[in-house]
């Protein structure tokens, strides 16, 4: 190997000196214009004419603009001071205006309402739609329309009012809400956490029928994902990272120019993309890349998978297989883990290593390293360590889980640690996600409310803090709604959100709510909390 890699070495560097000098000779000179088609100088006078161009020069007499050929259109930006105001795409054979953007819909191409950009054919209301029927339809209540369950099935839904705005470009509608149902649901899972009981999902369909159902849903996704869908930034920042991982590169600090800010996420999320790129190696470009396409359907069955094992693990027998079944049927009939597929995101990532932290939450040590693992993922889940930690209130359970997070945390971050060192990684990850300005939450939309957020913020940190004492003692359902409100409450306080991010939750209050309904089905008294693995809402131990 050693000896192909010598002989080509000549010829990498023509390619590479070739690739550097190519567009510094496009930048230097004049904009390369065929005859016939429209110039440069035509595009700026056809932009000149849009009225949002008008508008804001009337504000801003000083607007100047700047033409740049981008993927076969004119691309005509106006500037005021330094700061992009407008641009307007022209179309470089009849000279007509395309699109124009102004606001936040300048810098975000995300918030023009371009089609397919996530999700893909999901979108699509004869395929979104009747997702959304097939949920309700298998894990409503028939029998007892006005209970609250009911509410929260609908409400769960209700993030598709939101997403319709988005996908027309409206985000200034679409932002906004989102906050209702997070509001709602954050309320809801708080009351199930502190009182450990309440009204849970009982369908009336035979568990082999929505077993079955979620099967074939499962397979229906992943036809879907291998058919008509894209990797999004996230999904292709994996593939990188494990690109960099594989050549024993830097991870951070070391992104190419199209994905410049993609090493924002914790070690785990690229070590989780090795084994796809291995497989599946990135070309340098940003294409169809299979390897995530991989990496998110492994996600979403193992996600899958784990909820099966929890339901059988928590109730034996007859029992067991229904929670199994509705378990597995709300995580493959919910349209937006199905919308996370689609997208070929990393946030199935974390719905999997905390769906198998309740597997393994009677074993401390195991629990303490998974919680780990999902902390250096996406950073979020840390704010259940302290609830993790009380869990059972023996000191020596206690040590283990910190023994558990502590080497599991070491061992993913030596790396990083030693290339480039901790203020990189502090400064691409943490840092970056505090300092970033985005339009996709009230707090990027609305001036003068950050007093508000930080209000917010320090009230989830004592929340955290307060779940290690209160409840005492705390059963799995109260873990997987608790932890469901802790994550929600964190969203409600992020700079950047966006639906992929419903996945971090979404599984634990599926779980509470499940457990909520095998109580009632099997009419008996609620049983105290503790980390008892022979009650009905314990996992029973490994091995």
């Amino acid at each position: 190997m050693r000896k192909i890699a010598l002989l080509h070495a000549p010829l990498a560097a023509v390619v590479a000196i070739a690739l550097v000098l190519a567009p510094a000779a496009v930048a230097s000179g004049p904009e390369p214009e065929e005859p016939g088609k429209v110039t440069s100088a035509e595009a700026i006078a056809a932009a000149d004419r849009d009225q949002k161009v008008i508008d804001e020069r009337q504000e801003h007499p000083d607007l100047s603009p700047s033409a740049s050929m981008n993927d076969g259109h004119w691309e005509v930006a106006y500037f005021a001071e330094d700061k992009e105001l407008v641009l307007v795409l022209v179309d470089s054979h009849d000279g007509k205006v395309m699109e124009s953007w102004t606001g936040y819909q300048v810098a975000w191409k995300m918030a023009r309402g371009y089609s397919g950009q996530f999700g893909h054919k999901l979108n699509a209301p004869y395929v979104f739609l009747p997702l959304c029927a097939i949920f309700l339809i298998g894990l409503v209540d028939w029998r007892r329309w006005r209970r609250v369950a009911n509410l929260d099935l609908l409400v769960l839904l209700a993030f598709g009012v939101s997403h319709v705005f988005f996908n027309l470009g409206e985000i200034g509608v679409s932002v906004p809400l989102q906050y209702g149902p997070l509001l709602y649901l954050l309320a809801r899972a708080l009351w199930i956490g502190f009182r450990g009981r309440g009204e849970g999902l009982r369908p009336v369909w035979p568990a082999l029928w929505l077993l079955v159902a979620a099967l074939f849903l499962m397979g229906f996704r992943v036809g879907l994902n291998m058919a008509d869908s894209g990797a999004v930034d996230v999904g292709y920042a994996g593939v990188v990272g494990a690109d960099r991982i594989v050549h024993g590169e830097a991870i951070y600090g070391n992104f190419p120019d199209d994905i410049s800010e993609g090493d924002t996420y914790g070690p785990v999320n690229y070590y989780a993309y090795v084994p796809f790129e291995l497989i599946w190696p990135w070309t340098g470009t940003w294409n169809d890349i299979p390897a995530a396409h991989g990496a998110a359907i492994t996600f979403d069955i193992a996600t899958f998978a784990l909820l099966i094992l929890l339901g059988f693990r928590i109730r034996p027998g007859p029992g067991g297989r229904r929670l199994a079944a509705i378990l597995a049927f709300g995580w493959a009939a919910y349209p937006y883990t199905a919308f996370t597929l689609e997208s070929n995101s990393n946030d199935s990532l974390v719905a999997m290593l905390l769906v198998g932290t309740l597997v393994i939450l009677a074993r401390p040590l195991a629990r303490g390293a998974l919680l780990a693992l999902a902390t250096f993922a996406k950073f979020v889940p840390a704010v259940l360590a302290p609830m993790l930690l009380t869990y059972e209130t023996k000191r020596r359970s206690a040590l283990l889980f910190v023994a558990g997070f502590a080497l599991a945390g070491v061992a993913v971050m030596l790396w990083p640690a030693i290339d480039p060192g901790l203020k990189t990684f502090y400064d691409r990850t943490i840092g970056f996600q505090q300092d970033r300005d985005s339009p996709f939450s009230i707090w990027g939309q609305v001036n003068g409310i950050e007093w508000l957020r930080l209000a917010l913020t320090a009230a989830t940190a004592a929340l955290s803090l307060l779940l290690a004492f209160r409840p005492r003692r705390k059963s799995l359902l109260q873990v997987a709604a608790l932890g469901a409100a802790l994550i929600i409450a964190v969203q409600l306080t992020l700079q950047h959100w966006f639906y992929l991010y419903l996945v971090w939750f979404y599984p634990l209050l599926l779980v509470a709510l499940a457990l909520l309904g095998d109580r009632e089905d099997a009419k008996t008294p609620a049983p105290e909390p503790g980390p008892s693995p022979a009650r009905s809402n314990q996992p029973a131990p490994v091995g």
